[in-house]
């Protein structure tokens, strides 16, 4: 080998030395990172505590509790300079407060005496046979190395601690972003998943977050597209929706939920007569399925419904391979019709399902609406099915 052989050799053997010392470094910074993250979470629950315990030894606790706090602020901030003011000692103090059961040694859960805490109220509390306020639930020590403080906090804004548990939970198992964390608890996701789950059910999210082990386990009730930055208008276009949503597929995919993959819009489907064409395609590989999805900017009509069950029953013959489950179809509209999925081979089809989307960020007041609306729904529907099984029966 000559000369220039060598130092290409050389040069090539010194190189691919930089690129593993740079994954040495690279991972040990982040074991860094990850190990002062836990001990800075330890350690902002544990002035909590001492917080709190001091604030109950005073007789006058509020006037005592910011007295307390004005004078830790300000010694702490001479000390270690910013991030101790006096907002940030009162989450530590809620942050300790809503966690005060995840020490292993300690089990004391102090008076709320916060003066900043702002309970994120949800929707969830209209679903009153869903019993979100059950006391029992799953322990989990200690806190979690893949979330930041900032993740905590985020999540001390959660009231009900079963919901609370299931977005730990999701954004630990998912490596939620903290910014999407707040997107999830501020669109209702627990509350959007819960559809006609029983105690049972919400038990099982709070415990294990979201399992999918059926088609229904992915539907949500509504989907939230505010990301795709449409109005709304009757006049909206589904060709325009469409590609609004293809120009998104990233915010769309998180908004499907788990597991899902874009695999085609206009997917064409061709018989010895005939051409058909599906708006998007996608696949779930926790169900080892291809979802269809049929956008409708308007209301469900038994058309669309009768569209759909042809393309899934198409699908499943001239696309899916064997080591596929059955098609799933879904249909996002504006406004569901009771009378059309009642009457429809959507009731009691379990791969066929209908929901509606919304392209704006509704208010709490029109969430809980909406998921009061769906709970109407679902009783009606058990109501009428417990009639004549009765009848049946007699």
């Amino acid at each position: 080998m000559n000369d220039i052989g060598r130092q290409f050799e050389i040069a090539v053997s010194g190189e691919k030395l930089l690129e593993r010392v740079i994954s040495i470094l690279e991972q040990a910074r982040a074991n860094v990172v990850k190990a002062v993250n836990s001990n800075m979470v330890i350690a902002y629950w544990l002035i909590g505590r001492e917080i709190v315990h001091e604030i109950q030894q005073g007789q006058d606790r509020a006037a005592y509790g910011k007295k307390v706090l004005a004078e830790l602020s300000d010694k702490l901030t001479k000390r270690y300079g910013e991030g101790f003011s006096v907002t940030n000692l009162r989450y530590f103090r809620l942050f300790f407060q809503t966690y005060s059961d995840r020490n292993p040694e300690i089990r004391h859960t102090a008076g709320d005496e916060s003066e900043v805490r702002e309970k994120h109220h949800t929707p969830c509390d209209v679903l009153e046979d869903m019993s979100l306020a059950i006391e029992k639930t799953c322990e989990i020590v200690g806190f979690s190395p893949l979330l930041s403080w900032s993740h905590y906090r985020t999540l001390t804004q959660v009231e009900h601690k079963n919901e609370r548990l299931f977005y730990e939970i999701e954004a630990e198992k998912e490596g939620w972003s903290v910014s999407h964390l707040q997107r999830q608890i501020h669109t209702f996701l627990f509350a959007r998943l819960l559809k006609s789950r029983d105690k049972v059910g919400v038990m099982d999210l709070a415990r294990q977050g979201q399992i999918i082990e059926s088609a229904s386990d992915i539907i949500k009730h509504p989907y939230i597209l505010d990301f795709l930055g449409l109005p709304e208008s009757q006049k909206l276009h589904e060709s325009k929706l469409e590609q609004s949503i293809i120009e998104n597929i990233q915010s769309f995919l998180l908004e499907l939920g788990k597991g899902f993959a874009f695999v085609a819009r206009q997917k064409r489907i061709s018989t010895e007569h005939s051409e058909f064409y599906i708006d998007l395609v996608f696949y779930n590989y926790h169900l080892k399925c291809f979802v269809l999805i049929d956008l409708k900017t308007g209301k469900l009509t038994h058309q669309d419904v009768g569209q759909m069950d042809m393309y899934v029953r198409m699908f499943d013959d001239l696309q899916k391979g064997k080591d596929n489950n059955p098609t799933v179809g879904l249909i996002l509209c504006t406004e569901k019709d009771r009378t059309i999925v009642k009457y429809s081979v959507l009731n009691e089809n379990k791969q066929l399902f209908a929901s509606k989307y919304m392209l704006y960020l509704p208010s709490e007041a029109e969430l809980v609406q909406e998921l009061e609306r769906e709970k109407r729904l679902i009783e009606m529907d058990r109501e009428e099915k417990a009639d004549i099984t009765e009848k049946i029966n007699e």
